[in-house]
């Protein structure tokens, strides 16, 4: 059965996507497990992806997916995966991408350090080489940089993907999911000279069929309200409201208020309505459940990061309305023993697997029966 990993890494994001036939899908990988710290409560996430893919007998992913390239999203990617651009990360255990996905933001931003930078030229490599990776939305500024490295537009539009349209890289049919993309905009893009990372990061719906029943999961990177707003409008304007119906949400920016509204709020955060109509009972499914990739829930607000106990007071209430879950990759199981929050697909929906403890399986602890229609 298809299944959803999101893996406890504190204020980070790293979620791996297993499909029926083997394919693997990798979104965002961001190693912040503190060196040579074995009390630290992050996972040890190259160890625990290479795990995975040496009992798959593979050796490397699908696809990695990085939404955007700030650090909690690409941190320590230079260190394990191979890289076609330099000879310096080839060879050895390196992960294998058989097909990188940046959103545009990616190959246009420049004066990048670290991580960051690497995988902005090992994207603008295989877009130059016309193979392996694919793009998300053509704004003007990308038409430019081809036209200066003597490319064109239309040599690289088959590697180019537009926001409302379906990665081509998948099919239901064959793969059982297919991944509707909703960001970014080129026309946000068109309108400044310089990229905007989190607003112009990567969020789509992932469409599981499993024995008929869909399922529906939204990943969302770090997108603000203000474009949330204009992905419902969008949205709605078309007539196509299945594409922002879910059973399972990947809540952006670790349960920051900055996704729900303008304002902070004193016990809970008012979202804008349009952000409301995306956790309401018409497009949250009965049961669904709510991540979020993040520290624990504070009690007070001593700290202004990012998560907010008054985001997090909104969608304990919106998870309430649909009997489901808000569950947190730092408190799953416990905030003493965060494990990795697996979430298991089947023709009967979702299911939370209970961390496997003293050598016992998986266990499920919130079936979620469901019949869902292909829209």
């Amino acid at each position: 059965m298809p299944k959803l990993t999101f893996f406890n890494l504190g204020n980070a994001d790293t979620c791996r996507i297993d499909l029926d036939n083997g394919k693997k899908i990798l979104v965002d990988y961001a190693n912040t497990r503190p060196p040579n710290n074995r009390l630290a409560l992050e996972c040890d996430l190259p160890l625990e992806l290479r795990r995975d893919l040496n009992s798959a007998d593979k050796d490397g992913f699908d696809v990695v997916a990085f939404t955007h390239l700030d650090r909690d999203h690409v941190q320590g990617a230079s260190e394990f995966f191979e890289f076609q651009h330099a000879a310096r990360y080839q060879g050895g255990d390196r992960v294998k991408i058989e097909t990188l996905w940046v959103p545009a933001a990616v190959i246009l931003e420049d004066s990048l350090n670290d991580d960051a930078r690497i995988i902005r030229q090992e994207a603008r490599y295989r877009l130059k080489q016309g193979q392996g990776i694919r793009v998300f939305s053509k704004p003007a500024l990308l038409e430019a940089w081809l036209n200066k490295e003597g490319l064109t537009l239309d040599s690289r539009r088959n590697l180019i993907t537009d926001a409302g349209t379906l990665a081509p890289d998948f099919d239901l049919a064959t793969d059982g999911v297919e991944f509707f993309i909703h960001s970014p905009f080129a026309s946000h893009m068109n309108k400044r000279e310089i990229v905007a990372r989190n607003n112009d990061s990567l969020s789509f719906q992932a469409r599981f069929n499993v024995g008929g029943t869909v399922t529906d999961v939204l990943l969302t990177g770090d997108i603000a309200y203000e474009v949330i707003a204009d992905i419902v409008n969008i949205t709605k304007l078309k007539g196509n409201e299945g594409r922002l119906r879910w059973h399972v949400m990947g809540i952006p920016h670790h349960s920051s208020y900055k996704s729900l509204g303008p304002d902070k709020g004193k016990d809970k955060t008012v979202p804008l309505a349009e952000v409301d109509w995306l956790y309401t009972e018409a497009q949250a499914q009965d049961k669904g459940v709510l991540v979020s990739t993040s520290w624990p829930i504070p009690t007070d607000d001593s700290d202004n990061q990012p998560p907010h106990r008054q985001a997090a007071a909104y969608y304990r209430e919106k998870a309430a309305a649909i009997g489901g879950q808000y569950l947190v990759t730092m408190e799953h199981p416990t905030r003493h023993q965060p494990k990795p929050l697996v979430i298991t697909i089947d023709q009967f929906g979702t299911t939370v697997q209970k961390p496997a403890t003293g050598g016992a399986g998986a266990i499920p602890v919130t079936p979620a029966p469901r019949a869902g229609s292909d829209r």
